[in-house]
């Protein structure tokens, strides 16, 4: 594992207690960070912080008001937010455009693409008061090119693509950086949530023939979050093992 200096940084992650998330919080602790782990699964929360000894909240991403009070919170048990990761998200159902469920939109769009908006909005004064953070999104493969009977993830992601693109401009000239990934599929607990079928299609996509590993997602990202990753912003980083066109 190559060595990431993080020492003496401060990082939120959401969605930390399992999946891509928690792979990014022993990364990034790893690299010498305290983390204050976010995630709606408080008991899950609070182990995956104990064993990473590390802080956790529970925090739902979508509350602008719960996620001010997070932040607060977070910077008592952790010091001033240097780095937000928002690995928080759901698949949402499988299904055609004109069978999907409104609520199940609607469900999706809030966590995936409302949820970093929020958390985004609700630390950045603090980074741009202290000219230093860094903002690292998780967005997928089926932002760039779209997911059959996948149409509220696909958008949400497409939207944490965009959104990444304007608070990067927006913060140019700070010393703040907002980047996303773009992963291919990685075999976590969101598997659960589709069907086999829109699982293999997703392999059938992939040139390396293979789903990604939550380790290495977390690599990347563990250099996004460093002082290093100094002229990239509003940038989008491939993670799809050569299915990206783009």
């Amino acid at each position: 594992m190559n060595q990431i200096d993080l020492a003496g940084r401060s990082a939120v992650v959401t969605g930390g207690a399992r999946g891509i998330g928690l792979a990014v919080v022993e990364r990034l602790v790893a690299s010498g960070a305290r983390v204050a782990i976010w995630d709606r699964d408080e008991a899950a929360a609070a182990a995956a912080a104990q064993r990473a000894g590390q802080v956790s909240l529970a925090v739902d991403v979508t509350d602008e008001h719960a996620v001010a009070a997070a932040v607060a919170r977070s910077e008592t048990l952790v010091g001033p937010i240097d780095i937000l990761v928002t690995s928080a998200g759901i698949t949402g159902p499988n299904l055609p455009t004109e069978e999907y469920p409104v609520d199940a939109w609607r469900q999706v769009i809030d966590i995936d693409l409302t949820g970093p908006f929020l958390c985004s909005r609700a630390v950045v004064p603090g980074m741009r008061a202290r000219d230093y953070g860094r903002i690292v999104h998780i967005a997928s493969i089926a932002g760039k090119e779209g997911n059959p009977n996948a149409a509220a993830y696909s958008a949400a992601k497409a939207g944490v693509i965009s959104l990444t693109k304007s608070l990067g401009k927006e913060l140019a000239g700070t010393g703040v950086r907002v980047n996303c990934v773009t992963p291919a599929a990685v075999r976590t607990e969101m598997f659960e949530q589709m069907t086999e079928t829109h699982i293999q299609y997703m392999l059938s996509k992939i040139p390396m023939g293979r789903f990604g590993l939550t380790a290495e997602i977390a690599a990347m990202i563990a250099w996004l979050a460093s002082e290093e990753c100094s002229f990239s912003t509003g940038a989008v980083f491939d993670l799809s093992g050569g299915r990206a066109v783009y």
